[in-house]
Parts: C-alpha cells; sequence; structure tokens
C-alpha cells in the first residue's frame, strides 16, 4: 500500500524556462541511493546545471546537486554524481534519434516525489535567442499589465 498519495515538489528549474523553448515534456524514474532520497524528502535539491544525455541506450542525469544527509555515515553518497533515468525503451529510442540530430538538448524542469516514488520531469528543449527571451519578458509584462487594469476596472477603482 502507498503511504503517500498525490505530488510532492522538491525541485523546479525555473531558469530552464526562461533560456529554452520547451517541445516535449517526459518523465522519468530516478535511481537513488538511500541517503539521496532522505535529503530530498527534507526538500533539499538544485536542478539548475542539470542536464540529461544518452549512453549506451541508457540516459543519465548529471550535474544535478542533491546535497550529503546530514544524519548520514560513511556511506553517503556524492553531491553531484551522475544518476539513472528510468523510460521505457521506445522513449529511449525515440529521444536519442531526435537528439542526435542536433538542435535540441534535454533539461530537468522538476524533481518530485509521485505517490512516494522519486519522479524527475525531463524536456526536449530548444536553446532560446536574446530576442527572444525578450520578445517572452515584454509580451509576460503586457498580460500582467492588461490583467491588472482589469482588476482594477472591474474593482471599481478608477
Amino acid at each position: 500500500m502507498v503511504k503517500e498519495l498525490g505530488k510532492k515538489i522538491i525541485a523546479q528549474n525555473k531558469k530552464a524556462r526562461h533560456d529554452y523553448s520547451i517541445e516535449e515534456v517526459f518523465e522519468c524514474g530516478i535511481v537513488l541511493s538511500g541517503t539521496e532520497v532522505k535529503s530530498l524528502r527534507a526538500g533539499r535539491a538544485s536542478l539548475v546545471d542539470g542536464y540529461a544525455m544518452i549512453n549506451d541506450g541508457e540516459v543519465w542525469l548529471s550535474g544535478v546537486h542533491i546535497p550529503e544527509y546530514t544524519e548520514g555515515t560513511w556511506n553517503n553518497h556524492t553531491p553531484r554524481r551522475e544518476r539513472k533515468l528510468l523510460m521505457h525503451r521506445k522513449e529511449i529510442n525515440k529521444l536519442h534519434a531526435i537528439v542526435k540530430m542536433g538542435g535540441l538538448t534535454l533539461v530537468p524542469l522538476s524533481l518530485y516525489f509521485k505517490d512516494g516514488k522519486a519522479k524527475v520531469e525531463i524536456a526536449l528543449a530548444k536553446g532560446k535567442k536574446t530576442h527572444d527571451k525578450r520578445a517572452a519578458l515584454m509580451e509576460q509584462q503586457s498580460t500582467r499589465e492588461m490583467s491588472r487594469e482589469l482588476s482594477r476596472r472591474n474593482s471599481g477603482k478608477d
């Protein structure tokens, strides 16, 4: 029987959504050691420098920082080690073919517990140019201003 139900987000990579345009998102399991799970349950992780790569038909997550568990003993994990991701063979082959063509990369978006199991959301992403980032920021700002103006008008404060 599952002890935890639902989704508990541990870490998100907001910078990835700013720096990349997301093409497709995949949910993967992740192979962790015991102290890594305890550290994640404490809510400590960073996806900022993380990326995924495909080696020998397996997907690996690199650059993700899961700090050492404070109550861990001599067999504590190394914080930035490569971790294996669990995906179906068909998905791995599809990702490998797309990434091999070039132009796209695999970026972790979020790390979370789903029904008690650690999951990583990785995305096929294409890097944005500087002018694309500026256009996206201007669009967000204009939508924010429009919604602010609409709420001000609806509340009767003219």
